[in-house]
């Protein structure tokens, strides 16, 4: 078992993305014994297998029924003098926290250090056991476990004490840009602590509400749902539950929507403005029942009018954060085996992908913006990282890729279609080179109007250099994407 100084390189040099499914993460066999497993017989199985923790599972259904650890066996066996022919069942942990084992790392690791758990037991659909994942085997929250913010912020219960602690997320991640850490880190790192300052925001003022009890699921969209965030952002969410008509529906949206607008308001505070596009769990239109939100998406897929083009570009980026997160994954599941048998829909996404000018002239020299009001600047978003988005949201879409994040729908896209590896990385740095910027440009603006702009003779040689050279991996991307879905 290794040390804590161990784990914690390890988790500073992660091997692998925090977005990709865990069951893909998860290495070794998983170790399982029946509930009426001796006590010595499980001590002798974590002994030979070299393993920490081990889980009982029902020998029938395979359902896990409980976990046991190192640290379990010490303190309940040795310390307290157990009986070793004792059933397993009579020391074990019950209560497990299980993930469904096509949750993310990222997922994984803000549950784990929000309940404060070493292990998560990993489940297929149908409820049995997959696997177990260890807080060492996972790219965390870098430092997460010994930052007094993360503490701070699960011990905060008022939301004047978040208020103050979303500041110090945001001076944070002002000093990372100022070391120049890279995007990817950066971008997961404020993801990571917006996510936990977001669940408390929702948990505090969820205990103001008595709720319906059904299962539900916040929801995030846009650039929280790929985990993209950056310093400039508002809010993009909404509500899913269940309901068994459209009667019922109705009734439990008005039930909601108190707490939604609370939620709203209170992340506001927070920091994240409100949507100016009413993009919020606060309005009815996005406070649906399941069903209901499958009609919106079956819309938008048989009339691919601009209005359902630009919602596509939001809400197909869907994330489940806080609730029944089941609820969220079925219904990307659902889009997902649909969205692809829809070619005139996804000949209109590239069409609207397409329609992007190149912040570069003929000669590769930068064309700079006409607009009076931000002379000679580039919009790194509309102009830089969009067009990596859109045309990684349309793979997804088209070849039924899960990840909601841009980097690694691109990686798998490369995967499936052949694109080489070091064409794939060129791709995915240039994204992030532009991403760096961005974030480098809020920190020095203060996150305002321009916070997205960049005047490129202000940026020093190398960074103008590199930009221009991830401009032109845009129009890679988009020759290829021309290539396979050619609008009729």
């Amino acid at each position: 078992m290794p040390d804590s100084s161990t784990e914690e390189q390890g988790l500073r040099a992660a091997p692998f993305s925090p977005y990709v499914a865990l069951r893909h993460l998860v290495r070794g066999e998983p170790l399982t014994v029946g509930p009426s497993t001796s006590v010595r017989e499980t001590m002798l199985l974590l002994d030979q297998a070299r393993g920490d923790a081990v889980v009982v599972v029902d020998e029938r259904s395979r359902v896990p029924l409980g976990i046991i650890t190192l640290h379990d066996v010490l303190r309940r066996v040795a310390i307290e003098a157990g009986d070793l022919q004792a059933p397993i069942a009579t020391v074990m942990t019950g209560g497990l926290i299980t993930m469904p084992a096509d949750s993310t790392a990222h997922q994984a690791s803000v549950v784990m250090v929000r309940r404060g758990v070493h292990h998560l037991v990993l489940t297929e659909a149908d409820g049995s056991y997959f696997n177990l994942v260890s807080q060492a085997d996972l790219y965390t929250l870098p430092g997460a476990q010994s930052t007094d913010l993360v503490k701070s912020i699960l011990a905060a219960r008022d939301l004047p004490t978040l208020i103050a602690l979303a500041g110090e997320i945001r001076a944070l991640v002002c000093r990372l840009v100022a070391e120049r850490v890279s995007a990817d880190a950066l971008c997961n790192r404020l993801s990571s602590l917006n996510d936990l300052l977001t669940l408390q925001v929702i948990e505090l003022v969820a205990g103001a509400f008595d709720l319906p009890y059904v299962q539900w699921c916040w929801l995030v969209f846009g650039s929280e749902g790929r985990l993209e965030q950056t310093l400039a952002t508002d809010q993009d969410n909404g509500l899913i539950f269940a309901a068994d008509s459209d009667q019922q529906a109705a009734v439990l949206r008005e039930a909601f929507l108190p707490f939604a607008r609370a939620v709203n308001e209170a992340l506001d505070a927070c920091g994240f403005p409100l949507c100016k596009g009413h993009i919020m769990a606060s309005n009815p239109q996005w406070c649906l029942s399941t069903d209901e939100w499958r009609a919106a998406f079956s819309g938008w897929l048989e009339s691919p009018q601009p209005e359902a083009l630009l919602n596509s570009s939001i809400f197909f980026d869907l994330r489940g954060l806080y609730g029944q997160e089941s609820l969220a994954n079925d219904l990307r599941s659902w889009l997902l085996a649909r969205a692809h048998a829809y070619p005139i829909f996804l000949r209109a996404m590239v069409e609207n992908t397409l329609n992007w000018e190149s912040p570069l002239n003929w000669w590769k020299g930068f064309r700079t913006d006409l607009d009076k009001d931000f002379p000679h600047t580039i919009d790194l978003k509309k102009h830089g990282s969009r067009p990596f988005v859109d045309a990684a949201r349309v793979y997804a879409l088209a070849r039924q890729i899960p990840d909601t994040n841009t980097a690694e729908r691109l990686r798998v896209t490369g995967e499936q279609i052949g694109i080489g590896a070091n064409d794939m990385a060129a791709l995915i740095d240039a994204f992030q080179h532009i991403q760096r910027l961005r974030l480098q440009q809020q920190v020095n603006s203060g996150a305002d109007s321009v916070s997205n702009r960049v005047d490129p003779d202000e940026l020093h040689e190398l960074d103008r250099l590199i930009l221009k050279e991830a401009l032109k991996q845009v129009a890679y991307l988009q020759k290829r994407l021309v290539r396979e879905y050619a609008p009729a």
